[in-house]
């Protein structure tokens, strides 16, 4: 561990798992919501996750480097905040589109897809607490409607726990704290936040979301 940056390997190595867990939870969604978007909507849905998946990892990565070489690369740290946030509007914005997708628009667009540090945020801490806040309340309250669409109790059980723990997670990212003790609750609360975001998203595929008729 680095005296001063108060971040070990294994610390570093934890956040991959979160990041991991998400991106492979997102992936299966957009793959079984892929005929319920058009193509605009599958754009913003998979550049929103591109965003956090980029921002998570280069997180991870900055802790791994400052644990093992001491070595602070501001801008890898500053970006996280920022990346997260307009991630998770842009996918909320996808999701909730997808929800007033209809059957004619969906056939439309079938045949159409046949042809350094606090320097980089350059929006104040509290727009962009608004949009992370805006953004996931979107996807996950998207997600809980197609669950109750499919009537997966389970599933929106998953998704509500995994959005409180996300809310924990997200207000301690918005801090600045070098704290060990709170850098493990935040990436404690992140990976479980993940994994029910994770098993909420296999429970809808297993409950047929990517068979969902359009209305």
């Amino acid at each position: 561990m680095n005296g001063n940056s108060g971040f070990s390997v294994p610390m570093a190595l934890l956040d991959f798992i979160p990041v991991a867990l998400f991106f492979f939870g997102s992936l299966r969604i957009g793959k079984d919501l892929s005929k319920r978007m058009n193509t605009a909507d599958k754009l913003v849905y998979y550049w929103g996750f591109l965003y956090i998946t980029g921002a998570g990892t280069t997180k991870a990565l900055h802790k791994l480097i400052y644990a093992v070489s001491g070595k602070n690369i501001a801008w890898m740290k500053g970006q996280f905040f920022v990346n997260q946030s307009l991630g998770f509007l842009l996918m909320g914005i996808a999701l909730l589109y997808s929800l007033r997708l209809t059957s004619k628009s969906a056939a439309a667009d079938g045949q159409e897809s046949e042809e350094s540090g606090k320097e980089y945020a350059i929006i104040p801490n509290g727009a962009l607490v608004c949009m992370i806040i805006v953004g996931m309340c979107a996807v996950y309250s998207s997600l809980c409607k197609y669950a109750s669409k499919l009537k997966c109790t389970k599933a929106i059980v998953m998704l509500v726990i995994s959005f409180f723990l996300y809310l924990g997670m997200g207000y301690l990212s918005s801090k600045d704290f070098d704290s060990a003790k709170m850098n493990w609750i935040a990436q404690c609360l992140n990976t479980s936040a993940q994994a029910l975001y994770l098993l909420g998203a296999l429970m809808l595929h297993e409950a047929g979301l990517g068979k969902l008729k359009n209305e």
